[in-house]
């Protein structure tokens, strides 16, 4: 052993501190994923566990702070990615990690962020069975958007095929897995679209795990295919896989086989049904003839009992009578009105315009003298009033007072002096008196 200095020497405690700060100014913030191990939550909330893979592990502790915030349920087993520090706790030496955050990794991740971006565009209200639309009947082009090499395809254009070969389907090839396939499948769902060729477009793909399927959970595809002009079905995987372009779709189709059945009716099918309805019309066109040969008969027996001559008869009289009586009507009518067209000729010669005027001449002049009358006696009447007037004015003006040898001092402001008190001496005032004004000044008493 080389020799050593006394300040060389390291305690336990001495040592551990240095590899602790080591390891944290080393690591500061590393991401690890590995599967949930030794799994324990004492009653203090904090979460202890290991990440291991095959060959190695690392304990965790994630205290109550963090792990209150947890969007699932942590469990032996589940692959996660853990967020922290690495860091050593130095009473026992052991090396660990203190996280900040831990999420699910792999399927559990996707799985979480599905039932996310879901919840979001349910409460938007892009999946509303309002706004589904029905597929028609009888489409006569359909769009395909699928891997033309795809088992998916080859499914789809079997199934139409066989059910009904007169339907013309156009196989519009897009990748469907990988980070480049949303936005060429929704370019191609757009232009199809736009194009106003097709009277329904299928969505297509065939199975595989949620990661394989992830391209048709994008937020642009799914609003994509809401906004569709062209009613859209989607069949993406197998029955138990769903998509968010499912949802958005106006029909979801468990498979696309599936989808290719429901799209179009089967030929046989659709035979025997042409044939049912060629047979309901002959029945009822042959039950309308014979009502209508039945009529004709009952017609027939009609008009036989009725005897059509004698009836003729009866209405020619009726008409004779009818025409008598409207010639009777009208001469009547005429007679009244002549009489009527007399007595307004009479009454407009006695309303003539010149003899209206000359009557209104002899009331004008008749009335002529009246208003000047009226005017006199007025100004007469307001004269005697207005005197009366000025002679209580004149009783009550100040003028009268001054006229009497009075006068009346002011201001030079125009305030009136009523008292010796108001003034003060040397102040320049006015004297108004009857005739004009005085320029007076306020001289002190004699002491």
């Amino acid at each position: 052993m080389q020799d050593t200095t006394a300040s060389d020497i390291l305690t336990p405690t001495q040592l551990n501190t240095l590899a602790r700060g080591l390891l944290e100014d080393t690591f500061p913030n590393v991401v690890v994923e590995g599967e949930l191990g030794n799994l324990s939550r004492p009653a203090s909330g904090h979460l202890y566990f290991t990440l291991k893979d095959a060959r190695a592990q690392v304990r965790c502790a994630l205290f109550r702070s963090r792990s209150q915030g947890l969007r699932f349920v942590p469990r032996e087993g589940l692959l996660v990615r853990a967020r922290g520090r690495v860091t050593l706790y130095e009473a026992r030496g052991d090396y660990q990690l203190i996280l900040d955050s831990l999420e699910e990794a792999g399927e559990g991740a996707l799985r979480r962020a599905f039932d996310v971006l879901k919840a979001r565009l349910q409460a938007e209200g892009l999946f509303d069975a309002e706004r589904k639309r029905a597929l028609p009947a009888f489409p006569r082009r359909i769009g395909v958007i699928t891997s033309p090499s795809g088992a998916a395809v080859r499914d789809v254009l079997s199934v139409l095929a066989r059910r009904l070969p007169l339907v013309e389907v156009d196989v519009l090839p897009v990748p469907v897995q990988g980070t480049d396939a949303p936005p060429k499948i929704r370019a191609m769902l757009e232009r199809a679209g736009a194009s106003g060729r097709y009277d329904v477009i299928l969505l297509a793909r065939g199975g595989g795990s949620l990661e394989d399927l992830w391209a048709f959970n994008d937020e642009a595809l799914a609003r994509a295919v809401a906004a569709s002009p062209v009613p859209v079905v989607s069949a993406i995987g197998h029955e138990t896989d769903f998509s968010l372009t499912d949802f958005a779709a106006d029909l979801r189709a468990p498979t696309p086989s599936v989808a290719a059945e429901l799209l179009v009716p089967d030929r046989i099918e659709l035979a025997t049904r042409v044939r049912r309805l060629q047979r309901h019309v002959d029945d009822a066109h042959l039950r309308a003839m014979q009502q209508r040969f039945q009529r004709l008969d009952r017609a027939a027996l009609r008009l036989q009992a009725q005897r059509p001559q004698a009836r003729l008869d009866a209405l020619r009289l009726r008409q004779d009578e009818a025409l008598r009586r409207l010639s009777m009507a009208m001469r009547q009518q005429l007679q009244h009105r002549g009489a009527r067209l007399r007595h307004a000729e009479a009454v407009l010669r006695a309303a003539t315009p010149q003899r209206r005027l000359q009557q209104l001449r002899e009331r004008l002049a008749a009335l002529g003298p009246r208003p000047r009358a009226a005017l006199a006696r007025h100004l007469e009447r307001d004269q005697l009033r207005l005197r009366g007037l000025a002679r209580s004015l004149e009783a009550v003006s100040p003028l009268a007072t001054i006229a009497r040898g009075y006068s009346i001092l002011q201001r030079e402001d125009g305030g009136v002096v009523r008292s010796v008190l108001d003034t003060t001496p040397g102040e320049p005032l006015q004297a108004r008196l009857a005739d004009g004004k005085l320029r007076v000044r306020v001289e002190p008493p004699d002491a």
